[in-house]
């Protein structure tokens, strides 16, 4: 079979799981071809061997599943990093990089300390690290393995101006305080439909009781005490929480508050500055 046949007949399949079947098909390819897209454009009439369809079509099988690519590579990147995942932890998002790009924005100070909660991956906390290299990061997450997990990325992409730790929240650092605090933490209300789609990610990671407000609401009335004088923090959550967010953090003492949309023009991170 030649390598564009199998890209039509893959994106031809993929079209009622994915809202873009021909650009995951020419994924699949590149990753078992170890090629970039140029050559897929250059090569169409390329024969495929018996060991790349083979190889090709295990991976199809997978994703036809309903297994996101990110798990079945067991790579993604997030803010030009490549980066290991696994199911312990959430697949990140673009809409997640909106965060990254307001930290970064900050007037924050050479060496000023920056908190990620509920690191997952570690995306957030290592695209700053990387951008930021005088700035000093800690990540924490709840889950062994995704302490693991992000220690690991840290490691290969060689960033030694991150600490990585287990803590539930702000529990395992009750007397350190930082000049920012970030978080994507879980604010999907157990009954949304969305969750559907999400089946191979860790419900843990996700969803959050009291209609998606509850580990936002705790994060951000602890945060003040973990906050330099002068402060801030910003958190993603779920499109139509802002007004809420915005709320808890006037509530917990923050000004400047304000809200900030994805690519897909929703609402997606609030945050402030500590009075």
């Amino acid at each position: 079979m030649q390598l564009q046949q199998w890209q039509q007949q893959s994106a031809a399949s993929l079209v009622s799981l994915s809202d873009n079947p021909l650009h995951e098909a020419r994924l699949v390819l590149c990753r078992v071809l170890n090629c970039n897209s140029s050559y897929l454009f250059s090569y169409p009439e390329r024969e495929l061997t018996s060991p790349e369809l083979a190889e090709l079509n295990t991976l199809l099988a997978r994703r036809l599943q309903g297994e996101p690519l990110a798990y079945i590579f067991g790579r993604w990147y997030f803010f030009g990093l490549e980066l290991a995942v696994a199911p312990c932890t959430l697949i990140p998002r673009p809409d997640t990089e909106i965060l990254v790009e307001q930290a970064l924005s900050l007037p924050l100070v050479p060496g000023s300390r920056v908190l990620d909660l509920g690191t997952g991956t570690g995306a957030i906390a290592l695209a700053l690290a990387a951008h930021r290299p005088d700035w000093q990061l800690m990540a924490v997450d709840l889950q062994p393995a995704a302490v693991a997990l992000a220690q690991q990325n840290a490691t290969t992409l060689k960033l030694t101006n991150v600490q990585v730790a287990q803590s539930s929240w702000f529990s395992a650092i009750p007397q350190q305080q930082f000049s920012l605090i970030v978080s994507n933490p879980p604010y999907i209300e157990p009954a949304d439909p969305h969750l559907q789609a999400l089946t191979y990610e860790p419900l843990s990671a996700l969803v959050a009781a009291n209609a998606g407000l509850a580990d936002l609401q705790q994060i951000i009335q602890q945060a003040p005490a973990h906050l330099l004088a002068g402060g801030w923090l910003w958190l993603e959550h779920g499109y139509n929480q802002a007004e809420a967010v915005q709320a808890l953090l006037v509530q917990a003492g923050f000004g400047q508050v304000s809200s900030v949309k994805d690519y897909g023009g929703q609402w997606r991170i609030s945050g402030g500055q500590l009075i």
